[in-house]
């Protein structure tokens, strides 16, 4: 036998003999959790929804009779858990290993690059001090400062729907914007095309396009970041680089304002003059941490309290006779010539109902953000492999018949007992806003907000169906937009004043 033959043998007694420790190896291990028919080298790739996701998760773990499943896209693994018991049992109890977040190509590489958005970022040493950065000012005690604001700012949506009541969208956008960057920034904005908007309306829909899990090729075949941007097929990178130009631009532009106002003595209390003036910002670095989170800050903020204000209205819409027993509740408690307040929430457990019902029903963040392990794992005998994308899909927990019975259906009365807020019913707040250490560190201020907005919108307006030119009523388009923050698509309605003493109550209010 010449040298080369015993080479080949030697190769194939070796190839042979690694297929057949594979194989054994194999045998031994926990089976993956149950999923759809995989193809071949492919796996799930061709068969992963692009549209309403988790419902088809949902879907599929009713066919496989599991509440974890599998799916695997050209080799990345993916598990999604469908249950709150299977959330809490990973993303709570095994916190240490499941709190990381899934490094996305597009994001993380063409549109972040080498900036940092501790919501999308892995556990670390800089991700909690970004987020001790962000708690302090948005903790449950501090967010009592913003309440004055936030009156305002509904005040202000108040008068703009009496004026213009069909561009509620760009209202809800401008008012949840202003609120914000007064908040973080100290800037008082009060035109509807104002620029600091603007961009960071443009930016927030380039992150929560690119945050999507799947929807690029690259975030399933990393080399393709590298292509240049002429290549035939790289719009996405031609995506990514205007995306990250407004990232940037989002991040250094109010900043820049807010630290020039500080310097002449001019500017108002805010999220970044509280560490300017207690001197925290002692250098380049922490500066530019000060700039990322309070970026963050207003990229979390905006675009889901925005995409929770148009739920809410096409469920008011949709169900009139909630609509009027809110209103009913409101006008028993709010004395005659007031607007709510936060102070009347304990007095209003029917609107707050309505509320948690609007923000179970239609979560504007059904698959939140995806986390990621990075080691193997043991799960109910299940195998869950190391570099997994973990997705909990929200969704199907706020849907699950188990602690909300005939959930496709709006029914606020399921949260009361007795007229009062019942604590056996599951809150759907404690699913929204996330799990253990990823848990939402905004959502208090976020609920807060969106209380005072929607008891506003309630205690002030009718909200009907839009009628078309011959007097009939049109029926609201349904669906969500696939994105990581999920809009209504958009839809007709009709917002009047309740009455005419209403009316000159905004009025005289707004001018005072």
């Amino acid at each position: 036998m010449n040298s080369s033959s015993a080479t080949l043998l030697c190769s194939l007694l070796l190839a042979a003999s690694t297929a057949l420790f594979l194989r054994r190896r194999a045998r031994k291990l926990p089976p993956l959790p149950p999923g759809p028919k995989k193809l071949p080298l492919v796996g799930n790739l061709f068969s992963l929804p692009s549209h309403s996701e988790w419902e088809t998760y949902a879907k599929w773990s009713k066919e496989c009779n599991s509440d974890i499943i599998h799916l695997d896209a050209a080799g990345q693994s993916i598990v999604v858990l469908c249950s709150l018991e299977a959330a809490e049992d990973l993303l709570d109890k095994r916190s240490g290993i499941y709190s990381d977040r899934a490094r996305l190509n597009m994001f993380n590489d063409l549109v972040i690059k080498d900036d940092f958005m501790f919501a999308f970022e892995k556990y670390g040493d800089t991700w909690r001090t970004h987020r001790r950065l962000f708690y302090r000012e948005f903790s449950p005690t501090a967010v009592d400062r913003y309440h004055d604001q936030e009156l305002k700012e509904a005040l202000k949506l108040l008068e703009l729907l009496l004026d213009t009541p069909h561009e509620f969208v760009d209202h809800f956008h401008h008012v949840m914007g202003s609120l914000l960057m007064s908040i973080i920034y100290g800037i008082d904005v009060q035109r509807s095309n104002d620029p600091y908007l603007h961009t960071a309306e443009m930016a927030a829909r380039a992150m929560s396009e690119a945050a999507v899990p799947g929807r690029y090729l690259v975030d399933l075949i990393s080399p393709l970041k590298y292509i240049p941007d002429w290549f035939p097929g790289a719009g996405f990178k031609r995506q990514a680089a205007e995306g990250n130009r407004l990232v940037k631009e989002m991040r250094d532009v109010p900043f820049m304002h807010t630290r020039q106002a500080a310097m002449q003595g001019t500017a108002r209390p805010c999220f970044v003059t509280e560490y300017m003036r207690e001197g925290k910002i002692e250098s380049v670095e922490e500066e530019i941490a000060i700039k990322q989170v309070a970026r963050t800050a207003y990229a979390a903020g905006t675009d889901t309290i925005t995409a929770t204000l148009i739920a809410f209205l096409r469920t008011m819409v949709e169900h009139p006779e909630v609509q009027k027993k809110a209103q009913r509740e409101l006008d028993s408690v709010v004395a005659a010539g007031q607007l709510p307040s936060l102070a009347d929430e304990k007095a209003l457990p029917y609107v707050t109902a309505v509320i948690k019902e609007t923000m179970r029903r239609w979560p504007v963040g059904p698959i939140g953000i995806p986390h990621f392990v990075a080691t193997d794992d043991i799960y109910r005998s299940y195998r869950i492999p190391g570099g997994s994308i973990v997705i909990a899909n929200l969704w199907a927990m706020l849907h699950d018949e188990s602690d909300y019975p005939d959930p496709q259906l709006f029914n606020p009365e399921r949260f009361l007992h007795g007229g009062q807020l019942n604590p056996s019913i599951r809150d759907p707040l404690s699913i929204v806003f996330g799990f253990r250490r990823r848990v939402c560190p905004g959502r208090h201020m976020a609920w807060d907000t969106v209380w005072i907005t929607m008891a506003s919108i309630l205690a002030t307006f009718d909200i009907s169906k839009a009628l078309d030119a011959d007097g009939r009523p049109i029926e609201p388009e349904q669906g969500y937009t696939s994105q990581l923050v999920c809009v209504p698509v958009p839809f007709e309605c009709s917002i009047k004043p309740r009455s005419k003493d209403v009316e000159e109550l905004i009025r005289s209010m707004s001018m005072s």
